[in-house]
């Protein structure tokens, strides 16, 4: 018998599954709206939700990523009659087990239910021990790394194909070292490909190698890399770079684990496995013929993204403190202590480079900081002190007196800043109207976003276009805004 949660506005609905779900010997709990169905899950050990998207108080799509939080959380099936457009690929991204438009019959509605629940009972039934997972310079304990972090611990324990993908900087290649230490492959060699320096006429020769006397200055016998992962990992960095006319060559050596040195009569073989990473976006090239979908599948058995820096805020502290201390060990220099300012425009900053730039930028501060023995926001780069106090791009809009900023509502009831306030004129009268600067800096993002969407009619690629953000990206400012797609 499973525990199964139905939330949904409409009576009827609530009634008729309840009738089938008890009729197939499970326990059925309701909840009327968005708020008292999240109560219910925090409550209630519940293996399925059925959500509905239109509530009184709310978008259930925008809470599935929460009810979907932690290790025994429940599968989420959306049943909905809205017509929502992209709703069912936002369901899927946030981790929904199915999406299912209203009216349904009965097999609809108790399918992805069965399949849910065997999924359910084969994950908790061959649970693995845990492991302490070998994880070095792998910082930061947000839920999008502890998600990373889970899938890392799932390809280690396998042999397939695993592609990374992830915007340049996020740290691909020690996700790759950490998939190999913590494989049963771990005593055997690590071989990194990059493929954005290959060039066509040498790729062959440095891939399988080449037999003695193959060309002009092939003097002897050379081993190729993917001879050299014999035993190991093989990592394929920037794989979408890989040339097309190769592809199909590396597609035949990923099927068979044979390949034939350059110049050579016979074939060799090799025991690798094989793990590959690109900030590209394949799906795409293969759509437009720059990449082969037969290698693509080959490659995406199992798919680690990596969240981009500003993706995972919240990790920018634990990044900031275990670079500077590792940076004043390198260089011998005292520990720094450092400004809650510091922090701030640290976490104001959107961090293009990702990981990449944080790491360059903390050890500019220690070598420029000497023996300074705290660091204020005066050490950082000029880019993020203009960024965090306003300027181009810059998401503060005043500064304050270090407890909150004096607003008043705007024309679509945000806040907009007092220019009557800062003029000078009374502000007693209007105290409460102070808010922390966080929360006027939430709100305008809100703003921003429901200006965007409003303006694209919900078209997600043109908010993309109009945003400069990533689809992921997009979603997940919509997602923590409540703001819909329609």
């Amino acid at each position: 018998m499973a525990k199964i949660l139905i939330i949904d506005d409409d009576e009827q609905i609530r009634q008729v599954c309840r009738l089938v779900f008890e009729g197939m010997g499970h326990e059925v709990a309701a909840a009327p709206t968005l708020t008292k169905g999240l109560a219910a899950v925090k409550g209630g050990d519940f293996d399925v939700v059925y959500l509905d998207v239109d509530l009184p108080d709310g978008i259930g799509l925008n809470a599935v990523s929460s009810i979907t939080e932690g290790e025994r959380a429940p599968e989420v099936i959306i049943f909905t009659g809205a017509s929502y457009p992209n709703g069912a690929e936002l369901a899927i991204q946030n981790g929904a087990w199915d999406y299912i438009e209203k009216p349904a019959t009965e097999d609809v509605m108790t399918l992805p239910l069965i399949r849910a629940l065997q999924y359910r009972k084969e994950k908790f039934s061959h649970h693995a021990p845990t492991v302490a997972l070998k994880r070095d310079r792998i910082i930061g304990q947000s839920p999008a790394i502890a998600k990373c972090l889970d899938l890392i611990a799932q390809a280690a324990n396998s042999e397939a194909n695993t592609l990374i993908t992830g915007e340049t900087g996020t740290g691909k290649e020690l996700f790759a070292r950490a998939i190999h230490e913590n494989s049963p492959r771990a005593d055997g060699p690590f071989v990194v490909v990059d493929c954005s320096i290959l060039t066509e006429t040498l790729i062959e020769s440095v891939l399988f190698g080449h037999a003695k006397g193959a060309f002009t200055g092939a003097e002897k016998k050379s081993e190729g890399l993917i001879r050299q992962a014999h035993g190991g990992t093989l990592f394929l960095d920037e794989v979408g770079e890989l040339p097309f006319a190769m592809q199909k060559a590396f597609l035949r050596v990923l099927q068979e684990r044979r390949f034939r040195p350059v110049g050579a009569k016979e074939e060799e073989s090799s025991d690798f496995r094989l793990v590959a990473a690109t900030n590209k976006d394949l799906p795409a090239m293969a759509a437009e013929g720059r990449f082969r979908s037969d290698l693509l599948f080959r490659l995406h058995t199992m798919h680690i993204a990596i969240p981009a820096l500003r993706e995972r805020g919240e990790d920018i502290r634990e990044l900031t403190l275990y670079y500077t201390h590792f940076f004043c060990r390198k260089y011998n220099v005292p520990l720094k202590g450092f400004s809650p300012e510091f922090f701030d425009f640290m976490e104001e900053y959107d961090w293009p480079g990702n990981v990449r730039e944080l790491v360059n930028t903390v050890e500019n501060i220690v070598v420029r900081a000497r023996l300074d023995p705290t660091l204020y926001p005066k050490h950082l780069p000029p880019e993020i002190r203009i960024r965090g106090m306003g300027g181009p791009g810059g998401r503060r809009n005043g500064q304050g007196n270090g407890q909150g900023l004096l607003v008043t509502p705007g024309e679509n009831g945000g806040p907009e800043t007092s220019e009557a306030a800062t003029a000078g004129q009374d502000t007693e009268a209007r105290v409460e109207l102070l808010i922390p600067f966080d929360d006027y800096k939430r709100q305008t993002e809100k703003n921003y976003f429901q200006a965007v969407m409003t303006n694209c009619h919900g078209d997600i690629r043109q908010a993309c276009d109009l945003s400069k953000l990533g689809k992921q990206s997009l979603y997940r400012y919509l997602r923590i805004h409540g703001i819909s797609t329609r």
